[in-house]
């Protein structure tokens, strides 16, 4: 069996051992059962000219050119099952990814590697070529999208007027504003040509047929069902409807008190934008199809940890705050069933998915680099202390964390200890957001390399029964 998690032995090799076999098997078998291309795979196939997708087929001799564009975190694995389906049918594909990696195989698809979470040139050089694809289409072509979280920032391409380092700054000054990323989305989408649906936008006024794959890391979406049934309600990236407005996009600016840092010519653009500028709100000719959606990584892990023949209790998939504080919070719950059994009895598996956030003040001293998902298991491993053998894993599900090229992170019961006897400060590498830095050195940080999907943050919990 090849583990998702590549540094499975390292993490193996310390600390509670038992209880991080548990937690590492549940988090590695749910990111199998999450891998976009084998979604894909699963319901697609080309007979002859006959291209088949769950329960709909399209005639490929009647389309002169056959296109696949994709941008996302998981863009990865969802352009390679594409590529590979479609071989010499496909006329040419552009993918805009995070991290490329050995191996990536693509046959007719050129590989740009875009700016996450800030844009760069790369991804805008990319986004302009598309451009110029789009442009040049007709009504007997067909673009098959896929597009996975992060697109926003890879497929990144402004409107006239408004320049990619002012894009940049706007990204950077709203990461560090505490805004959550539907707030953030609100300002990017209303400012770009490719976000918010102004690529399906494109692709329509062109004549052409989309058909688009998606992955959904939106808190409150709901599980996907058969994932074979186009899905009508799909929105909020640039091949789908906009859910957010330019009033949205106002009302983060205010609230978040923002308009003094970001680029003037944004928040002028912004504030006085007509009707005329909303993004698109409807799509009724498109084909979607929904691969998974953020309920699905708790829903996978808690049918996996009950064949393991352990209790499981889905806690949230809308999980939300700071990081720190959510690493508190676990092990405060996990605390609570071993003294007393609220409010589920130990042994048992707790599960959560969503999207925490680190909050860096513009007065903070950054001393390292690190995540969400590294800050809050290291923060877990203070409280943890107090218990024995509780283990939580905390990852960016897409496999890359914060600033860091991991996932996130591991730690239990005895992390705490075991950072005291390296010499490694806790509470300065939280203060310092050099949480990296310090699981590096206890040898609890969490590598994946890209896993194929994008579904925000996945923490799982486990608690044993104590004497």
């Amino acid at each position: 069996m090849q583990w998702k998690i590549r540094n499975r032995e390292q993490l193996l090799s310390h600390g509670d051992t038992e209880s991080r076999r548990i937690v590492l098997d549940i988090a590695d078998k749910t990111l199998q059962k999450l891998d976009a291309k084998e979604r894909i795979k699963s319901i697609m196939s080309l007979d002859g000219d006959i291209l088949h997708i769950g329960t709909k087929s399209w005639d490929l001799s009647k389309k002169k050119n056959v296109y696949l564009i994709g941008a996302g975190k998981a863009c990865n694995h969802m352009a390679m099952a594409v590529d590979e389906i479609l071989g010499d049918r496909l006329t040419r594909g552009i993918a805009i990814v995070k991290i490329s990696e050995p191996t990536d195989v693509f046959h007719k698809t050129e590989v740009y590697v875009g700016g996450h979470p800030l844009p760069n040139e790369e991804g805008y050089r990319a986004c302009k070529i598309i451009l110029d694809l789009v442009d040049h289409a007709g009504p007997d072509d067909l673009f098959i999208c896929v597009i996975s979280g992060g697109s926003s920032a890879l497929m990144s391409c402004p409107i006239e007027g408004i320049s990619l380092d002012d894009e940049i700054k706007v990204t950077d000054v709203m990461l560090k504003s505490g805004a959550n990323i539907y707030e953030i989305n609100a300002i990017r989408r209303h400012i770009s040509q490719m976000n918010g649906g102004m690529l399906a936008k494109r692709i329509e006024a062109r004549g052409a047929e989309l058909i688009g794959f998606g992955i959904s890391d939106a808190v409150g979406s709901p599980a996907t069902g058969d994932i074979g049934i186009p899905y009508a309600k799909y929105k909020s990236t640039p091949m789908g409807p906009d859910a957010t407005t330019l009033d949205d996009a106002r009302r983060v600016i205010r609230d978040y008190d923002v308009a003094d840092r970001l680029p003037k010519n944004v928040v002028d653009y912004l504030m006085n934008a007509g009707p005329e500028c909303e993004t698109p709100k409807a799509f009724p000719n498109n084909t979607y199809y929904l691969l998974n959606t953020l309920p699905d990584s708790c829903i996978y892990a808690k049918q996996i940890s009950e064949e393991m023949g352990i209790p499981a209790v889905i806690l949230t998939s809308f999980l939300e705050g700071e990081s720190r504080d959510v690493g508190t919070m676990f092990a405060s719950i996990a605390r609570e069933i071993q003294a007393y059994g609220n409010p589920v009895q130990a042994p048992c598996v707790l599960l959560a998915s969503g999207e925490a956030t680190t909050q860096i003040l513009d007065n903070s001293t950054i001393t390292g680099h690190g995540g969400p998902s590294q800050e809050e298991t290291l923060s877990f491993a203070l409280s943890a202390a107090k218990a024995k053998g509780i283990c939580l894993l905390s990852m960016d599900s897409e496999g890359t964390d914060g600033t860091t090229s991991v996932a996130g992170g591991i730690t239990d019961s005895t992390s705490y200890k075991a950072a005291l006897e390296k010499g490694v400060d806790v509470h300065a590498a939280l203060r310092g957001h050099a949480s990296f830095e310090a699981l590096d050195a206890i040898g609890d940080a969490v590598f994946t390399g890209n896993t194929g999907t994008n579904l925000c943050d996945f923490n799982v919990m486990y608690v044993p029964k104590i004497d």
